[in-house]
């Protein structure tokens, strides 16, 4: 695993912490990792969190649908919106995503998916979202960032792509080359606010 230290104090704009080709290369890593684990996905589902998980899931499970050589796995999207502790103190409406979740997850197991691990609780929203669809046999979280010094609640992912150690009102941003231009992982002294 990379660990990646940041001071913030002087920066007025988002730094690129990794960039495009690297980024590849931590993608390749975690789909091998799961490979590894996983096999044939026999008995396995990828469920990306919405809406920013779903990007680094759509891009894994494609990815590993080409080394694997079929298009096997099933693949879900969930929304949390609704699940999460802090959805009434959000100061605008809260747009919900589209929860897709074509098969069961009773006794299956599950690899959930989000882009970057930071206080814990939208793994804890997830979590309690997946108890609404079954019981899974066993349930592992892969995060392509793990922000892990800024955790609420004991929770850790079993895949990491990069650890950033960053002060608390840091914020990191996964960029994708369809939706962003490029692909590569931005820290900004603060989370930024779109323009009203």
């Amino acid at each position: 695993m990379r660990s990646q230290l940041v001071y913030l104090h002087h920066m007025e704009h988002g730094r690129v912490i990794l960039s495009s080709r690297p980024f590849q290369m931590v993608l390749d890593r975690l789909c091998y990792a799961l490979i590894e684990n996983y096999d044939a996905f026999e008995g396995t589902c990828v469920i990306g969190v919405q809406p920013r998980g779903v990007l680094l899931a759509d891009r894994l499970v494609s990815r590993l649908n080409e080394i694997l050589g079929s298009p096997s796995i099933r693949y879900g999207k969930l929304d949390i919106t609704f699940y999460r502790d802090d959805f009434r103190k959000q100061g605008r409406p809260m747009v919900a995503s589209q929860t897709v979740l074509e098969f069961p997850i009773e006794d299956q197991r599950v690899i959930l998916i989000d882009d970057v691990l930071y206080t814990g609780r939208t793994i804890q929203a997830a979590m309690t979202a997946l108890g609404d669809f079954g019981r899974p046999a066993t349930v592992e979280l892969l995060a392509l960032v793990d922000r892990r010094f800024n955790r609420h609640l004991p929770i850790k992912a079993n895949y990491v792509g990069i650890q950033v150690d960053a002060v608390d009102e840091a914020y990191v941003k996964v960029d994708w080359a369809d939706q962003d231009g490029d692909d590569r992982i931005l820290i900004y002294p603060q989370k930024q606010e779109p323009a009203v």
